[in-house]
């Protein structure tokens, strides 16, 4: 069997005296980082400047043509791109002649790839039977070829084509003697594209009947220094509408003798060579001097300004002011700053006031005055989406409850008990009377739910009423309602904490509305306060009770308080009762809750909880926690789950999430029972108002008197 010369002997080693030749480009080591070619070379292209002759046998006008082409050799993969750049007009296709691939060198040796070494300035090579001539290269392939120890050889010449040289004469005898004239616009409009100045105009119109001015709208546009014109026109003017006042086009200004005749004005000037010397046959040619033409000038964006007064083919137009992107594009290009309008506008007329009659009695007020407000009467709209937002949802209600009271004198009706309920969506108020035994009196509704109005007010007037609002009813307050006085006495809890939440709206549960007040009246009798709260406390308990706190600060305040902030500032200043503390009976309900809805997933609750913990302190922020827990969709409910997590809550206010995922997981740490809470004993049938959950019994008065005073030294 015959072999190549360059087949190695067994186990791959070289003959002897075998020389084998290399496959692929040798870089030297300097040249690398010790990274493959495909790497350390990676979008490293050679670029060579070479050509090729081709024979033209079917046509007379040419023998051969030269072609111009670009060799490109990539050094990651020894790859060959040929491509030949696009001539105008050369009737032939061009572009990649010979796509990127390994090409192998002409015969005998097709075994063979081309390789770095092959190439070099002025020298050919051959690709597939044709033979390209490499005249010149970049200079990064200069350097590199300098760095691989090649010695380049001179750049070459090119040679021309006969054929293209013969067009190429042919071509500049057909270029014109005269140079042509050529604007550039495009520049402009791609700059300025949708960029419009507006002004505001006005012209007085001196030949109308009435010699009334005319608001007229101008729009200058950047793009191409052209202006059109609208006008406004009013409501029953009498004038017809039309959709311009001026078609957008160049405004010329009006030559000083008047207006330019047709003809005047051309885009080219030709001078007569020969006049009338030659019978009546004139010579034509263009004037390239432009002698005797007349220029005309255009309005340009320099010319517009407030107070301006332009000529619009005869009509004086009064610029009077401009939109905020025109002052904006005025202060950038020209520096100009003063954008003070022209007041052409007579005051508009007192607007004559429309007196509303008196309310007849008939139907409601609001509907008496809808029939006023147009012909066909139409019913009075409702606020929906106060409706929307404030209407019963879930456990939401939106309701406020309130036990009152009469105010009377009567032994009888002076022990009745009333239950007020406020409803926010619709500002609307019922009334149920608490059914007593042995009072001879039937309970239920009193009142059907309605608005009610304030008492004193006259009942056949133009003005609407005043209706009660959710800000007359607070705990101490006394209202009237359809000649009935009650007094507010207690509220239920849902009720205190819907004004707590929403202390803006209720001065008597915002705390620090409360607390300021408190401030202004008691600093000056600092000292005295002090030893009275004390004098309250004979054991130093730090606590006193609820009834000797309110009398403290009716006292102090001198009546300015009310009930419902006495319980406002004693809610805030409270002591937790023992039964608020019972952490057991809250974390059997959590952990009974997450049972029934199968919830286990407490291995994964508390790597989310680490992995947020960046320092790995074990504690995280409050917020954080309830927002993990709630991703994690944990079947409790947002009071629930608030006040486990504030269990579990260190001095720095955050939260021990790992006590906490174990306080909860009902698989490895179940609380068998339930503890008992120790409820204060109620009578079921007699609600007195008092909160079910939190009531307040002792008050810390130490922190109350340090935030009004500053700590005592």
């Amino acid at each position: 069997m015959l072999l190549a010369e360059d087949k190695p002997g067994i186990g791959g080693e070289p003959l002897p005296g075998q020389k084998l030749k290399p496959k692929s480009s040798v870089f030297p080591a300097e040249l690398g980082c010790g990274a493959p070619a495909w790497i350390a070379f990676d979008k490293q292209v050679l670029s060579f400047d070479a050509y090729f002759e081709e024979e033209v046998p079917d046509k007379n006008q040419e023998l051969y043509r030269i072609r111009h082409c670009k060799i490109y050799f990539y050094l990651e993969d020894d790859t060959i791109q040929v491509v030949e750049p696009q001539v105008k007009n050369s009737g032939i296709i061009q572009g990649t002649i010979v796509r990127r691939h390994r090409i192998p060198l002409p015969s005998p040796n097709e075994d063979q790839f081309y390789t770095i070494d092959h190439f070099n300035i002025n020298t050919e090579v051959i690709f597939y039977a044709r033979r390209y001539r490499i005249i010149d290269c970049d200079q990064f392939t200069k350097n590199f070829l300098r760095k691989m120890g090649f010695k380049l050889n001179p750049p070459g010449n090119c040679p021309d084509d006969p054929y293209t040289k013969e067009r190429q004469k042919i071509l500049d005898s057909m270029n014109p003697l005269r140079p042509y004239e050529r604007i550039d616009t495009l520049k402009q409009f791609l700059e300025h594209d949708g960029h419009v100045l507006r002004f505001y105009c006005v012209w007085d119109d001196p030949e109308s009947l009435f010699h009334d001015t005319r608001e007229l709208v101008l729009h200058y546009y950047l793009s191409d220094d052209t202006i059109d014109i609208k006008e406004v026109i009013p409501v029953n003017s009498g004038r017809d509408v039309v959709p311009l006042f001026l078609r957008r086009d160049k405004l010329p200004k009006c030559a000083p003798t008047g207006l330019y005749q047709p003809g005047t004005i051309t885009s080219r000037t030709v001078l007569n060579v020969f006049g009338n010397l030659v019978g009546n046959r004139g010579r034509y040619i263009l004037d390239n001097r432009k002698t005797g033409a007349v220029h005309q000038e255009f309005y340009r964006d320099s010319d517009l300004k407030i107070g301006a007064v332009i000529n619009v083919w005869g009509r004086q137009i009064m610029l009077c002011d401009c939109d905020e992107f025109t002052k904006d594009y005025y202060r950038t290009k020209y520096g100009i700053e003063d954008f003070t309008p022209v007041p052409y506008k007579a005051p508009p007329p007192p607007k004559a006031e429309k007196p509303v009659p008196p309310y007849t009695g008939f139907g409601s007020e609001e509907d008496s005055l809808c029939s006023c407000m147009s012909l066909l009467p139409k019913p009075p709209q409702k606020d929906f989406k106060k409706f929307m937002e404030k209407d019963r949802c879930g456990l939401e209600s939106n309701t406020l409850r309130f036990l009152a009271k009469l105010v009377t004198d009567s032994p009888i009706d002076k022990d009745r008990k009333f239950i007020i309920c406020y409803f926010l969506s619709d500002d609307t108020i019922s009334v149920f009377e608490h059914m007593q035994r042995n009072t001879g009196i039937i309970g239920g509704k009193f009142l059907e739910r309605s608005r009610i109005k304030k008492p004193g007010q006259e009942l056949f007037k133009s003005e609407p009423s005043e209706y009660f609002k959710a800000q007359d009813l607070f705990i101490g307050a006394r209202v009237c309602f359809h000649g009935h006085n009650f007094l507010l006495m207690d509220a239920d809890e849902y009720t205190i904490n819907y004004m707590e939440k929403h202390a803006n709206e209720f001065a008597v549960a915002d705390t620090g509305f409360i607390f300021k007040k408190l401030k202004d009246i008691a600093e000056p009798r600092s000292r005295e306060i002090r030893q009275v709260f004390a004098a309250a406390d004979p054991q130093h308990t730090k606590v006193i009770e609820y009834d000797p706190f309110r009398n403290l600060i009716v006292s102090i305040t001198d009546g300015a308080f009310s009930e419902h902030e006495i319980m406002t500032l004693g809610r805030h200043y409270r002591e937790k009762e023992e039964y608020e503390m019972d952490h057991y009976f809250l974390l059997a309900k959590a952990q009974e809750q997450l049972k029934k809805n199968s919830f286990e997933n407490f291995e994964q609750l508390s790597i989310v909880l680490v992995y947020n913990d960046r320092e790995k302190c074990g504690v995280l922020p409050y917020e954080t926690c309830r927002t993990i827990c709630k991703s994690f969709k944990l079947p409790l409910s947002d009071d629930l789950l608030q006040t486990i997590l504030t269990m579990f809550e260190d001095d720095h206010k955050q939260v021990e999430y790992k006590k906490f995922v174990d306080a909860v997981n009902w698989r490895e740490n179940q609380i068998p029972a339930f503890q008992t809470i120790k409820l204060p004993p109620k009578d079921e049938d007699d609600w007195n108002g008092q909160p079910p959950f939190l009531p307040v019994k002792r008050i810390k008065y130490l922190p109350l008197l340090d935030d009004l005073f500053g700590k005592e030294e």
